[in-house]
């Protein structure tokens, strides 16, 4: 039976990938777009700007929250979402030494 082999990389490569996941679908990245021009959001308010139906909006707001990227907070029967500013500054520090890391030599094909 095959393993996962993610336990053998690094926290730190593990979170970038956990972020990538996060950001790999269009929807999200619509998502993490309106999120960051109204600043906070109800949920009902994100489906009104989208394309999507109420559950598959929901279904894409728990993968960034559990990828750490949005927070969520419950206002009486609803939650408003919003993005989590240490995280993004997280992720944009790790996502720019990782493409510093991978910069080719000059002389490089």
């Amino acid at each position: 039976m095959a393993r996962a082999k993610t336990g053998v990389f690094g926290e730190g490569d593990a979170r970038v990938a956990a972020w990538a996941k996060a950001l790999a679908h269009p929807a999200r990245i619509a998502i993490m777009r309106v999120l960051a021009a109204r600043r906070s959001c109800i949920c009902g308010e994100i489906v009104d700007e989208l394309p999507l139906a109420q559950s598959t909006v929901s279904q894409h707001l728990k993968a960034l929250k559990e990828a750490g990227l949005v927070a969520g907070e419950v206002e009486g029967p609803r939650v408003c979402y919003c993005l989590d500013e240490a995280a993004l500054q997280r992720m944009r520090q790790a996502l720019t030494a990782l493409f510093d890391d991978l910069e080719p030599p000059a002389d490089c094909c």
